[in-house]
């Protein structure tokens, strides 16, 4: 099968060597409301993951060295700690987080991002997303250590080795800050990407707060990526927060 026939919903990162997800990968629940723990563990394990839970930040904590999980699901509103003090304790651990928080504020998802969080879905959530964005974490994990190079999404190729992109076979011209943002959101498939992290990567730590340059890129690579520019399904708006190359239908 050639690199142009991968269905959008199968976008793949392609490296030195195949990315696989783990067959049994374990999954770390982090919620005090017993209802949600239940309704996310077996959301998981219908999917065929192994779960573990703790009610508490120190109950995941102790968790963490016991079953090494591959994911954490993290809730921030634990009853003995803020969860956005855990994130990178997790992380330092190599292990991906994602926050389901019924906190809907803009600036807490920020900072969960900023921290290092590998997403942010908000309750109430459907348990097809959950999946899908549990998918795309543990794939962001694996391809963190397998030197991806290239990523294809429907019709569209990033190479980011070559500082290419194809589109159906044929090269799309991209001005050099397009290519970059672009390849800023390859990097981390499917994962929102700060509007901050964007513009001190791309412009510089001094252009933090230019949201218009941003936005501008975003309008061009959407006329030249997008099917219908005026329905991105591809590069996605994370209102308040950033964008996400989405490689999932």
């Amino acid at each position: 099968m050639s690199s142009r026939s991968i269905s959008r919903s199968t976008g793949r990162l392609r490296g030195p060597r195949p990315v696989r997800m783990p067959a049994n990968a374990k999954i770390l629940i982090v919620e005090d409301d017993t209802h949600i723990r239940r309704l996310l563990r077996v959301s998981a394990e219908r999917a065929g993951y192994r779960v573990g839970e703790a009610a508490t930040a120190r109950e995941g904590l102790s968790l963490l060295d016991i079953d090494k999980p591959d994911l954490v699901l993290l809730d921030l509103g634990l009853p003995d700690r803020d969860g956005i003090e855990l994130i990178q304790l997790f992380k330092a651990k190599g292990v991906g987080v994602i926050i389901v928080s019924a906190r809907e504020d803009i600036a807490e998802k920020v900072a969960a991002l900023d921290l290092g969080a590998d997403d942010y879905l908000t309750k109430p959530f459907d348990s097809e997303e959950l999946l899908a964005r549990i998918r795309t974490a543990l794939r962001h994990r694996l391809t963190d250590h397998g030197g991806a190079t290239a990523l294809t999404v429907g019709a569209i190729t990033i190479d980011l080795e070559g500082r290419r992109v194809l589109r159906d076979g044929a090269e799309v011209h991209l001005s050099p800050k397009e290519y970059n943002v672009l390849a800023e959101l390859a990097r981390h498939p499917g994962r929102i990407v700060g509007h901050a992290q964007l513009l001190r990567d791309v412009w510089g730590p001094a252009h933090e707060q230019r949201l218009e340059y941003l936005r501008i890129v975003i309008r061009n690579l959407r006329q030249k990526l997008e099917a219908d520019p005026a329905r991105p399904v591809m590069l996605r708006n994370e209102a308040g927060v950033g964008y996400r190359l989405v490689t999932e239908g």
